[in-house]
């Protein structure tokens, strides 16, 4: 019979047990992968400058946000070498005898000065793979760069308010999970080591995509033209409505006190924004919420002051 288990990011689901991943990434896209890794099975070093003192990290992140420094790096072993030394380059070499997925986050330039570009690794370590992370692809890797402008040149950067999360970067670690895993791939066949680069304004415009299609522009259906897929005011907060599918759609009007007919075009009126707006700032969010429970409504409700909920 099929395996029929559903597995959803579970300590069980482990393809990269017996794994062993090295990162020199600093920041957010590369210890993210390596995070990705770690909870995919694989055994994850980190090498990282020695800090200038006892307790910090040389990595900025440490100092940005000790918080997330800590989640990322949690389960990996952090090990102290300063690469531009001949010591701290025997102690890399000790680690990528024993290691099958290196991940790097440099520009290619310091990449050839700290000796870890593809060429000279893989006639060293020649079944190593390298996950390389860059800022965009090709002649334009050198090119300075971070999440907010590979955003903002992916056209998801809309007004003059910052994004709520860094999606470039985040968008990125997952591909560059993904990398590691298709890298594996590619060796178990081969019998060599893998290169593979992945760049964040790729990984932006991957993301950007549905609003190239129009799908969230104003007149996208997710954009704001349906009357059911909007964030609207309640009485005590705000409401995230996704009644996009005609019956659910056909019950939040049922509700509102519209008629919905047969068909989808009503979502699409003014007049329908209007009322389904009108209907919903008289209602409170536990109102609400009682009500999609009871109607089979997606919708999620955010009271006024309100913290932001935990990532899980």
């Amino acid at each position: 019979m099929p395996d029929t288990t559903s597995d959803t990011a579970s300590d069980t689901f482990a393809p990269l047990a017996g794994v062993r991943v090295l990162s020199l990434a600093l920041n957010l896209p590369g210890p993210a992968t390596l995070m990705r890794c770690r909870r995919l099975g694989a055994h994850c070093t980190k090498l990282e400058a020695p800090p200038a003192a006892a307790g910090t990290s040389s990595d900025p992140m440490g100092s940005y946000n000790p918080l997330a420094y800590a989640t990322l790096h949690e389960g990996v072993d952090v090990v102290w070498a300063n690469l531009k030394t001949p010591e701290g380059q025997a102690t890399l070499h000790e680690l990528l005898a024993q290691t099958d997925v290196l991940i790097t986050s440099f520009r290619p330039a310091a990449s050839a000065k700290l000796g870890v570009a593809w060429e000279a690794l893989h006639a060293r370590h020649p079944r190593l793979c390298l996950v390389e992370i860059v800022g965009a692809p090709g002649a334009r890797a050198d090119e300075p760069g971070h999440d907010l402008t590979y955003l903002a040149e992916s056209g998801l950067v809309t007004g003059t308010e910052l994004p709520p999360t860094l999606y470039a970067d985040m968008g990125g670690s997952l591909m560059a999970s993904e990398a590691v895993l298709g890298a594996l791939l590619r060796r178990a066949t081969g019998g060599a080591g893998v290169h593979v680069v992945v760049a964040l304004s790729e990984a932006a415009h991957y993301l950007a995509l549905p609003r190239q299609w129009g799908l969230t522009q104003p007149a996208g259906a997710v954009g704001g033209a349906h009357a059911g897929y909007r964030v609207y005011p309640c009485a005590d907060g705000r409401v995230a409505v996704a009644a996009l599918e005609p019956h659910f759609a056909a019950s939040l009007c049922a509700l509102a006190g519209i008629e919905a007919g047969s068909g989808t075009g009503v979502m699409f009126r003014s007049g329908t924004h209007a009322a389904i707006a009108a209907w919903l700032r008289t209602r409170s969010c536990a109102e609400l919420d009682a009500l999609a429970l009871a109607h089979d409504i997606p919708l999620h409700t955010l009271p006024d002051g309100e913290a932001a909920a935990p990532a899980a």
